[in-house]
């Protein structure tokens, strides 16, 4: 599974990785632009730099531009932090994080009928198991 960003990662740059995971790929001047309280470029340069190094982003050129691209999809990476949360806040109970989520906001319909599909699904395997 993916390596959890949010134990391994700083603020700074875990805001950069969510940018290029909501973005898809992004530039110095575009992750700049949406930094909260934006260091200077060459400061994001830098740390796009170092999240590189670390194996995180790799980039493409683009004309003169470097253009950076996350290493792990998203999903892999979601679900290693669920992981972490779940273990870290709710003792590794995934029934007690699931009733801490359903009693903090209401379900749509739609989102009901996935989770009830989910766990129907989830039951078969168990028993095939």
């Amino acid at each position: 599974m993916a390596e959890d960003l949010s134990a391994t990662l700083g603020k700074r740059e875990r805001q950069i990785m969510e940018i290029i995971y909501r973005r898809g790929r992004a530039t110095v001047s575009e992750v700049l632009a949406e930094l909260p309280d934006p260091p200077s470029y060459s400061s994001v340069r830098g740390m796009l730099r170092y999240l590189e190094d670390k194996g995180h982003l790799r980039h493409e050129e683009v004309g003169p531009r470097f253009v950076y691209l996350a290493t792990a999809a998203k999903q892999d990476v979601r679900g290693s932090a669920l992981a972490n949360v779940v273990r870290t806040f709710f003792d590794g109970s995934t029934s007690t994080a699931m009733a801490a989520l359903l009693e903090s906001k209401p379900l749509s319909r739609e989102e009901h009928e996935r989770l009830s599909r989910l766990l129907d699904e989830a039951a078969a395997r168990e028993d095939e198991a």
